[in-house]
């Protein structure tokens, strides 16, 4: 639970509801379009093949999750004001070090991908990064120690579930070796 005494950083302030609503018809957009192909991928039925093993399954999966998320975002931007002149108002006062956030992202993932993957276990390499990626963007300037170990603690905790846990489930569920 964050603390309620420290200002917001830019990255955890709302939105104007209108960039929810373009955001969210977007992805929307995305969806249907990703489904719409997916519809016209082979299926093997023909061939004696099971429903699992159609290559759409798991495009169609996301493109749905993708489709159901961005209706709740339409739908709560609407009721948010979106479609109103006050629409546009709201979100950060300032578009903060965005930049900066974003090399660091792909920095993470440069390291994860080039540095990390192939030369250690993967479900190390997983939770190495997630670890990481946590504790990075949830670094907050003017917290005591003991709310800095703790959140290290938790980012550390949520890596080693996250890197075994997927690796669990492609190993064992989609019987995928991993690196």
């Amino acid at each position: 639970m964050a603390d309620q005494s420290l200002p917001l950083l830019p990255h955890e302030q709302p939105l104007a509801p209108r960039t929810d609503l373009w955001v969210g018809a977007s992805f929307l957009a995305f969806s249907v379009a990703v489904l719409s192909l997916t519809l016209r991928m082979p299926t093997y039925t023909d061939q004696g093949g099971q429903i699992y093993t159609a290559p759409a399954l798991v495009p169609s999966f996301y493109a749905v999750v993708i489709l159901l998320l961005s209706l709740w975002l339409v739908v709560r931007s609407i009721r948010a004001g979106a479609l109103t002149p006050a629409g546009t108002q709201g979100g950060p006062a300032e578009a903060g070090n965005s930049n900066a956030r974003f090399v660091l992202a792909a920095g993470l993932v440069l390291v994860f991908i080039v540095v990390l993957i192939g030369r250690m276990p993967f479900w190390l390499s997983a939770a190495i990064f997630v670890a990481a990626f946590i504790a990075a963007f949830e670094w907050r300037p003017g917290l005591d120690g003991k709310a800095r170990v703790r959140g290290l603690a938790i980012a550390v905790v949520q890596g080693v579930a996250t890197g075994i846990l997927v690796t669990l489930v492609f190993e064992r569920v989609f019987l995928v070796r991993l690196p």
